[in-house]
């Protein structure tokens, strides 16, 4: 049984609310869908979300490297054999994550509906509902008051507060998010790099001595500043987590070998996959960091795998999964669907995904 076509699938959604954040402003999710299909005809998918300002991959360059070498790469190679398949994909090109990633998730994929069990199972868990905080997209702190009650009011109860556009004002925008929802729900923030270190320590103090309650802070700095991350971990007690500073396992050994941060958040299009994720997941582990595992502004695909990893190996801190909660509507049948602060993952052979429902460009390879 061999691998017969690698397919592609650019796809594009609306967002029913804009999604700011100290990098960046978007309205739609940008995405390649990879399409693993065997003799028999069954079909794997992956997902490489376009993110220019975080992981630098487009949805053109994710295509040029799946059809010109990941796809060649496969094409008459035998699916079975998941692990040395994933590990050629990691090896086959520098750089690239997210098109590494959707290759990777789709051959998993296919093993798990070659199996005929979810991918949670291939992945060795049970568990078909994961719970997800969800994004309060940066703004002032009225607009960031009415959006924390309106999400309160569906369910959530693990509110991500993106913060980093205005050090200054960030105290107040999280005063105004705890009294808008109250004692009963975390908050945590992400600057997603916006502050510098002194900032950071500044607004992170604040906060501290407000009695605010702040569950963790995300990505304060720029990620290449290590020395700083750092700096910020040990003069505040609030937990750090470390999210664009870690690609890869390289990346992630420095974290924990400068103590730089408390957590980390591990993507799979930042690192490659779920082969890659294990790793990730397993290293944080072994050397006492909390772990969360995220995603970038993507598809049910996307989520549906992510998800299942959180589901199979647990994670320390609540998952960060609600990027396809913010899809106006959905450009795939089947797959995972939200229940008020959960992911819940279908009972159905790998991610259940039935079909893409609107492909903007057709299939290619």
């Amino acid at each position: 049984m061999t691998i017969t076509a690698v397919r592609t699938h650019r796809l594009s959604a609306p967002l029913h609310t804009p999604f700011v954040t100290a990098l960046r402003r978007t309205t739609t999710v940008d995405t390649l869908v990879v399409e693993v299909v065997d003799a028999d005809g069954r079909r794997g998918f992956g997902e490489a979300p376009q993110v220019w300002q975080v992981t630098g991959a487009s949805v053109a360059g994710s295509e040029a490297c799946v059809r010109e070498v990941l796809g060649p790469l496969l094409t008459g190679r035998t699916p079975d054999d998941l692990v040395a398949r994933c590990t050629e994909v990691g090896r086959a090109v520098a750089g690239n994550e997210a098109a590494k990633s959707a290759v990777d998730v789709a051959l998993h994929d296919l093993a798990a509906r070659r199996l005929g069990v979810p991918l949670v199972r291939l992945l060795g868990g049970t568990a078909l509902r994961v719970p997800t905080d969800v994004t309060l997209a940066a703004g002032d702190a009225v607009d960031l008051a009415a959006a924390a009650r309106a999400r309160r009011s569906e369910g959530f109860d693990v509110l991500k507060l993106k913060v980093g556009t205005d050090a200054a004002g960030d105290l107040d925008r999280v005063r105004a998010v705890r009294s808008a929802v109250g004692a009963g729900v975390r908050i945590r923030l992400d600057a997603n790099q916006g502050w510098t270190p002194r900032d950071a320590v500044r607004v992170i103090r604040g906060i501290e001595d407000a009695g605010l309650d702040v569950e963790l802070v995300e990505q304060p700095v720029p990620r290449w500043d290590l020395d700083g991350l750092a700096w910020v971990s040990e003069r505040v007690s609030t937990p750090i987590l470390a999210d664009e500073a870690v690609f890869g396992a390289r990346d992630l050994v420095e974290v924990i070998r400068r103590r730089a941060a408390d957590l980390v958040n591990v993507k799979l299009a930042k690192c490659g996959g779920l082969h890659a994720a294990r790793t990730l997941l397993d290293l944080a582990v072994a050397h006492g960091m909390g772990t969360v595992v995220g995603s970038m502004m993507e598809t049910q695909v996307g989520i549906g795998a992510a998800a299942s990893l959180a589901a199979a190996y647990g994670t320390t801190a609540v998952p960060d999964l609600d990027a396809a909660w913010w899809l106006a509507w959905s450009p795939v049948r089947g797959g995972p669907r939200y229940e008020g602060a959960s992911v819940v993952l279908p009972d159905a052979p790998g991610l259940g995904i039935e079909a893409l429902a609107e492909v903007k460009v057709q299939p290619r390879g």
